[in-house]
């Protein structure tokens, strides 16, 4: 089942404690492009400017992912700039240029139309809007979005998630979103408002999922040994989720749960390295190895003896 995913792709200058780069890929589309690709097909929907190096991008089209979606434009590429403090938590941006993607209006291809499986990465909700309007009948939409546009954009963004199956954010989103301060309670207002399974990140300690039938489901982020740069993790964490389940063709609690895992699986990886390095170097071995880390992980014997 082949994944339509709409998003930036830029060119990323960071500095963490473990050393920085300067106009590194990113973005999201690529981000989860490059995790996804593992999984399913992608058709990869965004714009660069005719300074962007498009070989770059030849490891995703080795893992087929579609670039016709890409446009390239007169101008200058998105660029984004980060430092990183001691603990990787906390972020601050230094720059942020969105050049050629500020006029950026999503166009579908009509080979894209009939995709069955939709990322509408973190972009305008009247932009995420347009691109449901453009396409046929998708069986999962999934959405990621911000505190920008949920403090600018609410109308749209509230118009938007009545068309979204899943929600994929982060703890302070969820409660800015639902006015509550309770991650529980957050969940039952946002479920009303369309997204049936909502997905909270939670950074380093892992991930939680509320499903349609407001059942839990939570996984630990993975310990690594060393992290470089955190960038991209939430994307790739998306990339693994729908990748997932756009390969198992199978919406089923059992496979969202399985697809939770992948999601952690992949995340972990994008912090290895800095920018996609570690990604483009992956093998599926791997990915298979640290998924059955994360089951022997979380794995206990239910029964309590002695009370």
């Amino acid at each position: 089942m082949s994944i339509l995913v709409v998003g930036s792709v830029a060119l990323d200058t960071v500095k963490t404690p473990f050393g920085e780069v300067d106009d590194a890929l990113g973005g999201a589309a690529v981000y989860f492009s490059a995790a996804a690709s593992f999984f399913s097909p992608v058709n990869l929907v965004g714009v660069v400017g005719n300074d962007f190096d498009v070989s770059q991008l030849d490891f995703l089209k080795s893992r087929h992912v579609d670039l016709r979606g890409l446009e390239t434009r007169e101008g200058q590429t998105f660029r984004w700039g980060g430092v990183y403090l001691d603990d990787l938590n906390t972020r601050e941006t230094t720059f942020t240029h969105l050049n050629v993607f500020e006029q950026f209006q999503p166009k579908i291809h009509d080979e894209y139309k009939d995709s069955e499986t939709i990322f509408l990465a973190n972009i305008a909700p009247e932009l995420q809007l347009d691109v449901l309007r453009q396409v046929n009948s998708p069986k999962l939409v999934a959405l990621d979005t911000m505190n920008y546009w949920i403090d600018g954009s609410l109308p749209a963004l509230k118009e938007l998630l009545k068309q979204v199956h899943v929600l994929i954010i982060n703890d302070s989103e969820a409660k800015q979103l639902s006015g509550k301060t309770n991650l529980v309670s957050a969940a039952r207002v946002i479920q009303t408002m369309g997204p049936k399974v909502l997905i909270i990140k939670k950074g380093e300690h892992g991930a939680l999922m509320i499903s349609e039938d407001f059942s839990f489901f939570s996984v630990p982020a993975f310990p690594l040994k060393s992290i470089c740069d955190p960038t991209g993790a939430g994307d790739t964490f998306a990339g693994g989720f729908v990748g997932y389940l756009a390969q198992a063709g199978d919406f089923s609690d059992k496979h969202f749960r399985q697809a939770l895992v992948c999601g952690s699986t992949m995340a972990s990886f994008c912090c290895e390295k800095f920018s996609l390095d570690r990604l483009v170097d992956l093998s599926q071995q791997e990915i298979q190895d640290r998924y059955r880390a994360f089951w022997e992980m979380t794995t206990f014997d239910p029964e309590l003896r002695g009370l």
